[in-house]
């Protein structure tokens, strides 16, 4: 912004009196996180009931879109998945995780 001062007397050289001024502008990003999943139950049996072998598969899709006009740079997506029961015990093994249309 350039906004000339103003004097009651005559300057040889008005041309200088100038001043600039910069603000940083911060925005809100407008993300917006979905997702969706294949299993919207599964029953966890009781201690000692538990089938041998995998259960079936569960898949799961996150989508984070950008819904604002500004590009959101270096965005990090942490997903914690519960894996472990009763002693220890493994309920969920993640086998593949797909990436699309990420850069």
């Amino acid at each position: 912004v350039t906004s000339p001062p103003s004097s009651d007397s005559t300057e040889a050289t008005p041309e200088d009196n100038a001043l600039r001024l910069s603000a940083p502008i911060r925005y809100e990003p407008d993300l917006f996180l979905s997702s969706d999943a294949n299993l919207h139950r599964y029953e966890v049996h009781p201690l000692g009931t538990f089938p041998h072998g995998p259960g079936p598969e569960f898949k799961t899709t996150v989508k984070v879109q950008n819904l604002g006009c500004y590009p959101v740079r270096n965005l990090t997506l942490l997903m914690a998945l519960p894996a472990l029961g009763y002693r220890r015990a493994t309920f969920l093994s993640v086998t593949r995780v797909l990436a699309d249309n990420v850069s």
